[in-house]
């Protein structure tokens, strides 16, 4: 499949709505991602809103995950499709059974117990400062945040900026990140949990590999596990 030309934030949703899942960056299928299908003059450009002004848009309509999702790298996931990724990469584990089985980290469960007490989520400094990751030599809390993201567990749910002595904003969008069922409900994200999670990973497949049919076993294996 050729993607088509991407040129608003509208335009992006409508995609990822269409296809499903879309990576940020050029991943292992070519073709396949929102940075082979923009145009150079819309990244990093001055006074021209592109990717990452789209991101933050798309982020805060709370209809399409925005995170780290593929092999750690950031990418979007439709609501439709955001059920069979939970019921795959979480392999049929909430947080808590995943932790009490020793598959997670207590980098990560720091994490999300912090997370657990703010419903509305928080910005990456402020999460970073509340799981006590904000202590000089304190490791972990970046690859922890990004397997958390990966795993589906929490996602970002809008980007704010600093703002300077006039009120105006400044620099790169900070995240804020939430638990996912708080932000698109929990009934609907947990909602292919019946399933089997290699159930879920064979309709992603099949739907990719239907999408780029070029893609080998591997280089999907690789982008979606």
């Amino acid at each position: 499949m050729k993607l088509p030309v991407i040129k608003d934030a509208q335009q992006l949703a409508d995609l990822v709505r269409e296809i499903g899942f879309l990576p940020m960056f050029r991943s292992e299928i070519a073709g396949f991602s929102l940075e082979e299908c923009t145009p150079a003059g819309y990244w990093f450009v001055k006074g021209v809103e592109g990717p990452w002004e789209w991101r933050e848009e798309i982020a805060a309509a709370g209809e399409i995950a925005y995170a780290k999702l593929f092999n750690r790298k950031a990418g979007f996931i439709s609501r439709a499709w955001y059920p069979d990724f939970a019921n795959y990469r979480r392999d049929g584990y909430d947080f808590d059974a995943r932790y009490d089985d020793g598959l997670a980290s207590m980098a990560s469960k720091r994490i999300m117990d912090v997370l657990l007490e703010h419903e509305l989520g928080l910005l990456s400094s402020d999460l970073k400062q509340l799981s006590g990751f904000a202590v000089q030599g304190a490791k972990g809390f970046d690859t922890a945040l990004t397997l958390l993201q990966m795993q589906t567990y929490i996602t970002a749910s809008k980007f704010e900026y600093k703002l300077d002595k006039h009120g105006r904003p400044y620099g790169w969008g900070i995240g804020r990140y939430a638990v996912s069922e708080n932000v698109f409900g929990a009934d609907w994200v947990t909602s292919r949990y019946s399933d089997q999670p290699e159930a879920s990973k064979t309709r992603i497949v099949e739907h990719t590999a239907k999408l780029f049919p070029e893609a080998g076993t591997k280089q999907l294996e690789k982008l979606l596990k």
